[in-house]
């Protein structure tokens, strides 16, 4: 509704057109996008085709594991906030989920050893993934302009042609998560974020818990006959598993030899991964079954921020937002003018693929106006992105579901946390 008042009050109507009509018919063809709607599909597999590799036995192993290191809140907090960014960084579904399932097996540990922590503390150690992965291999932003073609689909035919000329076919991971500055930034939230949840932890009062043992969906141990066997054998499930490994490697090998990492990319890999860790067809269906409710919000979600889109592009707007933070920005400003603003539109905006499909081509007509680099931009806005979402529970709530913790409870500890990588981002877009 904003979107449309803006546009009646600070655009014109096209040439014989009634204004709200035409900006309603620029929000219907946002919301049908073909582009973007593979986007958001992309998305949706990117989140459950990582929370499916959770749910799989050897990584159940592995998190149980985990838990037998654990004595108290303080290293608790230690390993679930490392392990949580590791696996964030390389997928945000998966770290989203192995988060929070790791600080509920924390929980469940304590109780049966008989140890005390705090479980919200170690509950926001779990969520620690959120503000590091649009920085990390399955952001958003930077895999999408890895495609080729993408910048100038999403700016399309609202910019000059000199303008357009500007704008790469695609810009690599070499030059934005694989980026020396980019490395560093997470390198340096590797350590301080585990060294604040240690000292917090040193002042906080253990909490008491009173959890069931929890457990992903398991599939019956019964005996099959005839077809039923192919759905629960290990030779055709890890077989196709491997499979698809072969033709991911085969097909993709010289992208990734440049560092060229794209969302189709990322999910062929996992479905692979997921097919052979599970083990046969069943186990991977009832793991589907289970991840696929987390990607309701983005199904319905995303093609109304594709609306929003199409109304601000068609009609003018992303053209006069971008040349207001061009008179009050330059090189130096337009980066931090970019965080911040992206930090903003995340609360209300609470998706990395929504976003940069709405302010995406106003940072990228910006930079060029400006001569910002846009790799750095691109960044920023991906740091803004992920920063409040310490603040904005929305992706929380899958945690807060296997957690059974209250956003009241971890909320404390998560905005002290934006608050620090607040002052990295910041430091981070001055210095580099």
């Amino acid at each position: 509704m904003i979107a449309m008042l803006m546009a009646l009050m600070f655009t014109k109507a096209p040439a014989d057109e009634n204004h709200f009509l035409a900006i309603l018919s620029f929000w219907e063809d946002g919301v049908w996008s073909k582009g973007l709607l593979v986007f958001a599909y992309q998305m949706m597999l990117i989140l459950v085709l990582g929370h499916i590799l959770v749910l799989s036995k050897p990584m159940n192993y592995l998190i149980q594991e985990l838990t037998n290191y654990v004595t108290n809140t303080r290293n608790a907090v230690i390993l679930v906030s490392i392990t949580t960014m590791l696996v964030s960084f390389f997928n945000w579904g998966l770290g989203l989920i192995f988060g929070a399932i790791l600080a509920r097996k924390v929980a469940e540990a304590a109780q049966t050893r008989g140890f005390k922590i705090n479980y919200p503390l170690v509950g926001a150690s779990g969520y620690v993934g959120l503000m590091i992965w649009h920085g990390g291999i399955s952001g958003s932003a930077p895999s999408k302009v890895s495609e080729s073609g993408h910048l100038r689909s999403l700016i399309g035919e609202m910019s000059d042609p000199g303008i357009l000329s500007q704008i790469p076919d695609l810009i690599p991971y070499s030059e934005t998560i694989f980026s020396g500055f980019n490395l560093i930034l997470f390198g340096t939230l590797l350590v301080l974020i585990p060294t604040f949840l240690a000292f917090i932890a040193k002042k906080v009062p253990d909490t008491p818990t009173n959890l069931s043992i929890y457990k992903g969906p398991l599939s019956e141990d019964k005996s099959y006959k005839g077809a039923e066997r192919i759905d629960h054998s290990k030779v055709f499930g890890i077989g196709f598993g491997l499979l698809v490994l072969t033709a991911f490697f085969y097909q993709y090998f010289a992208n990734l030899s440049a560092l060229i990492i794209t969302p189709n990319m990322l999910n062929f890999f996992m479905l692979g991964l997921a097919l052979v860790l599970h083990g046969s067809f069943s186990n991977f269906l009832s793991a589907v079954e289970e991840a696929i409710k987390g990607a309701s919000g983005i199904l319905i979600q995303f093609p109304l921020y594709f609306g929003i889109m199409g109304i601000m592009s068609e009609s003018g707007m992303v053209g006069q937002i971008s040349d207001f933070f061009v008179s009050i920005a330059n090189e130096t400003t337009l980066p931090i003018f970019t965080f911040f603003s992206a930090g903003l539109v995340n609360i209300f905006v609470p998706s990395g693929g929504g976003q940069w499909a709405i302010q995406g081509p106003i940072v990228i007509e910006s930079a060029i106006k400006l001569g910002v680099s846009l790799p750095k931009a691109i960044m920023a806005l991906a740091y803004g992105d992920q920063i409040t979402n310490m603040l904005q529970p929305f992706w929380a709530l899958p945690l807060l579901g296997i957690t059974k913790l209250k956003a009241k409870e971890i909320l404390p500890y998560t905005l002290l946390l934006m608050i620090i990588g607040t002052v990295v981002f910041v430091i981070g877009l001055l210095i580099f």
